[in-house]
């Protein structure tokens, strides 16, 4: 079995398990690379990455360029002599990066690929109800998402996740396969094979692009399930939301957790309805969402019933997209 000498890349918490995984079973970090220190939060404090809190915590080397084009960031990638680099939740490379390696460049998909290439697969899947995702290590090459695959793991989704519920699966599930990946590359006995091989005659593929603040409205023209669907695929971040309103003002207002009834109805979509004391629901074509966790604007996120006992909810509505 081979040595590996790697060099890793990564950022947020989906990131820092494998890179666990790999100190854990005996692989050799020659360095880290994440993202820049950025101010972050209504303090504008500098924040640091996930990865970096980890690899400096291990004492490995550390790298964070803001060009990863540079000649000094290629220079210093160059001197570690890696046999390989790994990728998981980071920048998308250069070929000038990808290529450095004499075995190539190895990334972590929190999907089953060619399924849901994109930014946000885990969103994605559980907004479009999907019951099976997964995960996926592969070789980069020159298009996003799309290089041959090394090995595939399926992992069922519930149908109470949330992107939460299921994030912290897929990523446990992800240092696993990157082990077992890197181990196979280490022995020889890697078969990378092209994404092709993984469809099915005539399936078409769902993509799985980044969230945008207007994604996240909640439509009440919509039917419960795919409300619900979208409330749970962004909680708790970005969240699905929405605006009420009265008579005097407009307040956003994001939903966490939620419960669909489906229920045949004449009320307009966007009515609110609520005893003000324990319940709070908003009707939709074909019945209600039941709103059991939420945050109104300037507020702490909370239960129903501890909003409602802060929150005179009567004279309002939700506004429809």
């Amino acid at each position: 079995m081979r040595n590996l000498r790697i060099v890793y890349m990564g950022t947020p918490e989906f990131a820092v398990a494998p890179l666990g995984s790999l100190l854990i079973n005996g692989f050799d970090i020659a360095g880290v690379v994440t993202a820049p220190d950025k101010p972050a939060g209504r303090g504008r404090k500098t924040a640091v990455s996930p990865v970096k809190r980890y690899a400096l915590s291990a004492m490995l080397p550390l790298s964070q360029p803001e060009n990863l084009k540079s000649d000094e960031f290629i220079s210093w990638l160059k001197k570690l002599d890696a046999d390989i680099f790994v990728v998981v939740a980071f920048r998308m490379l250069p070929e000038i990066v990808w290529k450095v390696p004499e075995l190539g460049t190895i990334n972590l998909h929190a999907s089953l690929l060619p399924q849901y290439r994109g930014a946000a697969p885990i969103n994605h899947v559980i907004i479009n109800g999907e019951t099976v995702t997964g995960v996926t290590t592969f070789f980069i090459d020159d298009r996003i998402d799309t290089g041959k695959i090394l090995q595939r793991e399926e992992v069922q989704i519930f149908p109470c996740d949330n992107a939460g519920d299921l994030h912290d699966r897929l990523m446990k599930h992800g240092a696993r396969l990157m082990v077992s990946t890197l181990a196979a590359v280490a022995e020889n006995r890697a078969e990378p094979r092209p994404q092709s091989d993984f469809l099915l005659p005539g399936e078409l593929l769902k993509t799985a692009p980044k969230i945008h603040p207007p994604d996240c409205i909640i439509n009440w023209n919509g039917v419960p399930e795919r409300i619900h669907r979208l409330i749970r695929g962004l909680s708790p971040s970005p969240s699905a939301r929405f605006s009420i309103r009265n008579a005097s003002s407009v307040r956003s207002v994001k939903v966490f957790e939620s419960c669909p009834e489906f229920k045949e109805h004449d009320l307009t979509p966007g009515s609110i309805i609520s005893d003000g004391r324990d319940y709070l629901k908003v009707s939709c074509k074909g019945g209600f969402i039941n709103i059991l966790n939420l945050q109104i604007e300037g507020r702490a996120r909370m239960s129903t019933p501890e909003f409602l006992r802060g929150f005179r909810i009567a004279g309002y509505s939700a506004e429809v997209s």
